[in-house]
């Protein structure tokens, strides 16, 4: 328990975090690139050129020293960093690395009012953060060597199909390059894949979720390629998996790991809610609960920008055909002359929970919520003034942002 002392030290930074925080947290990751650039293999390089994960670690600061007298409101916050880490290879001899940069920063960045007694304190807060990931992290990793199929770490899988789901999605199934056992997975969660970027000289993990319910056969992602924009560049490892990876060509991955995923010891109605890509996770919770025999109303809620961009829609027409309990409504914002309303879609428009009042309040139910954060914050949104429960509604954040509770 860290004293007084150091606490009220901590949260008299509150201010300047507020005003310098992003400053700090960029001079910080300048400062740990330049004396440790092996850590450049470990961190998104995509986020850290647009600035996202600056400004996701100023949030993340601010709001430890805000809770620093009881942390236990971030625990939910925590579990989500730790599964990413143990997903991207972060280890607990990694953390008095960062430790030392961020120390240094805060002396350099605030000058003379980082005085030697508020640098004792932020090091022991920043210890006792780093205390609890380590240990969460450990079991995540211990959990993960010892299921069966699994392991802790980086392993190689094969290509063995790649399939174009839509004009921005491919599918690519993936087995071990050892021959041995494919591991099981709780649906919704996700791996990280590892690729070398030639033009960084880099290798780059990225995060894709599985979009297979589990089979003992393989593991599927699902990927969109990012294009690039007037106020983004093009995804390096999205691309690059479209373009340059083939059948037969090995990826590295790691187990897979992840905090949003379906709840399977509940009875009640599922409502799957995603926009764009984020059906990934969506569709392997709906194959396994369809696969098992699961009895659970389910409502299958997606929204695309149309059907060109929509992805796999062929196997949710055959599944709901094939099975009574589930019900789907898909949104065009922009449908194509060649979209069929009533056959690949079912609105114009953007999804609007208010308009479907009928088909997605159903008692008990558990509402999982993934795509852009801008749609899931108003989808939340949307569900609370509803009235459903905050408990029931789960949502997958991936990159640098996140959603707040």
């Amino acid at each position: 328990m860290l004293s007084l002392e150091v606490r009220a030290l901590v949260k008299a930074t509150v201010p300047v975090l507020q005003q310098h925080g992003l400053a700090l947290t960029s001079h910080f990751y300048r400062r740990m690139f330049s004396h440790n650039p092996e850590l450049k293999n470990v961190f998104n390089q995509g986020h850290q050129h647009s600035g996202q994960q600056q400004q996701a670690l100023a949030m993340a600061v601010l709001a430890y020293a805000q809770h620093i007298d009881d942390p236990s409101p971030l625990a939910p916050v925590l579990t989500r960093v730790a599964h990413k880490h143990v997903s991207l290879g972060i280890r607990a001899e990694h953390y008095p690395i960062v430790g030392k940069h961020l120390l240094a920063s805060i002396q350099e960045v605030l000058g003379e009012a980082a005085t030697p007694e508020l640098i004792d304190a932020w090091a022991a807060a920043y210890g006792q953060l780093a205390d609890i990931l380590i240990a969460e992290e450990r079991e995540l990793y211990r959990a993960a060597a010892n299921a069966d199929g699994g392991w802790a770490g980086w392993r190689p899988f094969r290509i063995a199909r790649k399939v174009v789901e839509s004009e921005e999605i491919t599918s690519f199934y993936l087995v071990p390059a050892d021959s041995g056992a494919v591991p099981g997975f709780r649906p919704g969660q996700y791996v990280s894949v590892k690729c070398f970027v030639e033009e960084w000289g880099l290798a780059q993990p990225r995060q894709y979720s599985l979009s297979d319910a589990p089979n003992g056969e393989h593991l599927r992602i699902s990927v969109k390629r990012e294009d690039g924009g007037d106020d983004k560049p093009a995804g390096r490892v999205s691309n690059l998996l479209h373009a340059e990876k083939q059948e037969g060509d090995i990826l590295e991955l790691s187990a897979p790991q992840g905090d949003f995923f379906l709840h399977e010891e509940r009875d009640g109605p599922v409502v799957l809610i995603s926009a764009g890509v984020g059906q990934t996770p969506m569709l392997s919770m709906l194959r396994h609960l369809l696969k098992t025999g699961s009895r659970r109303e389910i409502r299958y809620l997606h929204a695309a920008r149309h059907g060109g961009a929509h992805a796999m829609r062929d196997g949710l027409r055959q599944m709901q055909q094939r099975h009574a309990q589930l019900r789907a409504h898909v949104c065009y914002e922009a449908p194509r002359a060649e979209d069929a309303l009533g056959r690949d879609y079912q609105q114009q428009g953007r999804l609007q929970l208010s308009q479907l009042r009928e088909m997605t309040l159903l008692p008990d139910a558990d509402y999982y919520l993934c795509g852009p954060v801008g749609f899931m914050l108003a989808q939340r949104a949307s569900l609370l003034d509803l009235g459903v429960a905050a408990e029931r509604v789960h949502f997958e954040v991936f990159g640098s942002n996140a959603v707040g509770a």
